[in-house]
């Protein structure tokens, strides 16, 4: 069995930590039964919590185990036995982090998590239910469902799907690895046997998903998460944007600013896909400077926009 990554270790540790914790004192053979892992490993494990605390890292900010005939006791650090107090600003981010899990599809409004988090709003003075409004993006409930029972039963699934970047609808059968919420948006991340490769695809430009009766080994590290993530062989631009166009540095996934004498932001981009760089230079027009990169491609899309207009 290979080696776990450093990731899938911590989650063991502190899936144990509280475990043992709980169970005062249970037998090393109880804890090795209970998380699937060998005496070295757990040992090996329990070694890391000698360091483990908080600054200055005195007796009592550091969490203690004891190893004594066959049993292992963890005792967490004074610090953690004290209540837990929140500034405000921490406070309206959990809040904040709790309704982002509200609003997820299928979620239950009335349940336990809403409750909790309508007493921490109450502590916070935050007494109007829409004075925190969390928008996770456009996607059907029902497609949803079936992308992550795809996750969940490891099956390929049957969708068909918008390519912004082409303008194109094409149907392709997807392994998918993760469904997940980013930038206000539901993505879906898996390998598209289409392409032999992963993709990343936006849920709400899924016309239609099916889950097929094929099954799949997920991959065994866990997939990248990153919205976008251009290959080495992509096409780079090097744009000089005038102040009316610095939302380009906020919106897109840029490589490198330069902000230059004359007012103007130079921004090195990656391209993907041609027809998603003439739409960019159609939105941008007066306001950006083509420096490095495909200036054709720029003539192509004002000469399809003119004809669209019978110019």
């Amino acid at each position: 069995m290979p080696p776990l990554s450093a990731e899938d270790r911590l989650r063991r540790v502190l899936a144990i930590v509280p475990w043992v914790a709980a169970h005062d004192g249970p037998t090393i053979a109880e804890v090795c039964t209970r998380f699937a892992v060998s005496e070295k490993e757990l040992l090996a494990d329990l070694e890391l919590l000698w360091m483990c605390g908080l600054h200055p890292y005195t007796p009592d900010m550091l969490i203690e185990v004891e190893i004594a005939d066959g049993r292992v006791w963890i005792r967490y650090a004074e610090y953690f036995r004290r209540p837990l107090r929140l500034t405000p600003a921490e406070g309206l981010a959990l809040v904040a982090a709790g309704q982002t899990l509200l609003a997820t599809p299928g979620a239950d409004p009335e349940g336990p998590l809403a409750r909790g988090l309508a007493k921490v709003a109450k502590a916070l003075g935050i007494d109007d239910p829409d004075a925190l409004d969390i928008d996770l993006g456009a996607a059907e409930e029902a497609t949803l469902a079936t992308l992550r029972r795809a996750v969940d039963e490891h099956r390929a699934v049957d969708v068909s799907y918008y390519s912004f970047g082409r303008d194109e609808w094409t149907d392709r059968v997807v392994e998918p690895h993760a469904v997940f919420n980013a930038a206000g948006q539901w993505y879906m991340s898996g390998r598209c046997r289409r392409v032999d490769d992963d993709r990343l695809f936006r849920v709400d430009r899924i016309r239609s998903a099916a889950l097929t009766g094929e099954t799949f080994t997920p991959p065994k590290e866990a997939p990248d998460l990153a919205v976008f993530s251009p290959r080495d062989d992509d096409p780079r631009i090097v744009l000089d944007l005038a102040p009316e166009a610095a939302w380009v540095i906020g919106q897109y996934p840029v490589e490198s600013v330069e902000e230059r004498g004359d007012g103007t932001t130079r921004v090195r981009l990656a391209v993907s896909e041609t027809p998603w760089l003439e739409r960019l230079l159609l939105r941008l027009g007066p306001h950006a400077t083509l420096v490095e990169g495909d200036v054709d491609a720029a003539c192509r899309a004002a000469r399809r926009v003119l004809a669209r207009y019978g110019r």
